[in-house]
């Protein structure tokens, strides 16, 4: 089996806005079209917004119906608790770190700030904006 992703928050926003670099949008495209995974914070974090165009979030909420959504358990909560006591990172993003970890992913996001922080946890970490210059 070959490697699994989970797609954060600004890297969906990022992908679905094509303002990534087109090796990074290409990229995107493979883990979308395959096997794309996301965690429960981000189905909330994509679908809370206003959008000012109701076809925006028609957009998103055909990408997380064509994407497989995990949600918390007692293994991410506990691993989110290392996390924050650890890094101090927002618990949104401790909770999806948490997840990827879990589940064996690499978590693609370009919130370098925070994740780069939990790699020295075991985070498996990918900014598709700058990973393919």
């Amino acid at each position: 089996m070959g490697q699994k992703y989970l797609i954060d928050t600004c890297a969906v926003v990022k992908y679905l806005g094509e303002v990534l670099p087109e090796s990074a949008l290409s990229f995107m495209d493979g883990v979308v079209d395959g096997d794309c995974r996301v965690s429960f914070i981000t189905k909330i974090e994509l679908l809370v917004w206003n959008a000012p165009d109701p076809a925006d979030i028609k957009t998103r909420e055909e990408f997380l119906s064509g994407s497989t959504v995990y949600y918390i358990n007692d293994i991410i909560i506990n691993q989110a608790i290392k996390i924050r006591k650890e890094t101090n990172i927002k618990l949104p993003d401790a909770i999806i770190a948490a997840t990827a970890m879990t589940y064996n992913c690499t978590l693609l996001s370009d919130n370098d700030t925070d994740f780069n922080k939990v790699i020295p946890l075991g985070l498996n970490y990918l900014n598709p904006r700058t990973a393919f210059n």
